[in-house]
């Protein structure tokens, strides 16, 4: 089997690239990326050497390119990361997450099914996206797999579109598909502008924690291994045309997530308690920023027997001794120098 991984320089997709890597070496994966900021090849240096990986520096936003490679290569599968994911930045740009996270994947489709009309026996599209496309539960609940979509940012709605167009395909040329909602990730590898790792720097060289309002906004956090195995199974064991929602079972406060990271900090770098928490600093208010999202994870715990496999505080402790652990890899990442791994690796062989 071919299978096509975007974005798997990312922070996820390079969890899902690893995984598929190492545990199907009948497989071969192709793991194609822009490398936009948030892509880092260094996420992969473990593996890239093996024999059924390969890497493919490409935009999903050309259409034409993306006909070419799937006429080339003739990818059985996709598994589609690729995106804009930062919601402030969607705010600031959302016609960037317009382009990348609807045409890209409307590309992705096409080529897609260009391939593979006359016959899509044994064909996968599988889609990951976020549960940020339900909207906020202000009013308590879970969201469910058939939770009427109620996008509120500009990065949300760009999910949300996509997962329509993925869902009108296989209505309309009866595309195999699979797609998949998940909770916020934390864990090795995720970019500095998001929470925990913004945080654990921040901490680490003594500068401000900044938390939006009262960080009183409430999110389900789980561990981005155990999405990563979530992947997997769905991809091999979940049904055609079915929706999971992925998620931890742990809801926590923005503002209770810091403190615990504060402790946790502390005692790892010798200080003294409470040391780390007079750095927090309050800071405007996110424009629309939802109140709560939680996920009900029942049915792919139930039809595909998937559970996470630690709690929070358990994913919160290795995450922090990895960070700490891999000094050189977040200097790296908050310098920018990891952007010429790609040039000293690759474009000069």
């Amino acid at each position: 089997m071919r299978i096509l991984i975007t974005g798997g320089a990312g922070f996820i997709g390079s969890h899902v690239v690893r995984l598929f890597v190492n545990k199907y070496p009948n497989y071969e994966i192709y793991n194609l990326d822009k490398l936009t900021y948030a892509g880092n090849l260094n996420n992969l240096t473990d593996i890239e050497k093996k024999a059924n990986y390969h890497f493919l520096k490409e935009d999903i936003v050309d259409g034409e390119r993306m006909h070419a490679l799937f006429n080339e290569y003739r990818f059985d599968a996709v598994i589609h990361l690729a995106a804009e994911s930062h919601v402030d930045r969607s705010i600031t740009n959302p016609n960037e997450f317009l382009m990348t996270n609807v045409l890209g994947t409307a590309n992705l489709l096409n080529a897609f099914k260009d391939l593979w009309k006359d016959d899509f026996n044994g064909k996968i599209f599988y889609h990951i996206s976020t549960d940020e496309v339900y909207g906020s539960l202000d009013d308590g609940g879970f969201f469910l797999e058939d939770t009427p979509y109620d996008p509120k940012s500009p990065y949300s709605a760009s999910k949300a579109s996509s997962d329509h167009f993925v869902r009108a395909y296989e209505n309309t040329y009866g595309m195999p598909i699979k797609i998949s909602n998940c909770s916020n990730n934390y864990g090795e590898y995720q970019f500095p502008e998001k929470l925990l790792p913004l945080m654990i720097n921040n901490i680490k060289n003594n500068k401000p924690l900044p938390v939006y309002g009262k960080g009183e906004n409430i999110r389900d956090w789980l561990y981005v291994v155990d999405h990563a195995r979530a992947i997997d199974t769905i991809f091999h064991e979940g049904k055609l045309g079915e929706t999971y929602n992925i998620g931890g079972f742990n809801e926590w406060k923005n503002i209770d997530i810091v403190h615990l990271l504060c402790t946790v900090m502390d005692k790892k770098l010798g200080r003294e308690k409470g040391t780390s928490a007079q750095l927090i600093t309050y800071v405007t208010d996110r424009a629309g920023h939802d109140l709560r999202y939680a996920i009900d994870a029942n049915k792919i715990m139930k039809e595909l027997g998937w559970e996470p496999s630690l709690q929070f505080e358990e994913g919160l402790e290795l995450t922090v001794d990895w960070y700490l652990k891999n000094e050189d890899w977040l200097t790296s990442v908050t310098s920018g120098s990891y952007q010429d791994y790609y040039d000293s690796h690759y474009e000069k062989r």
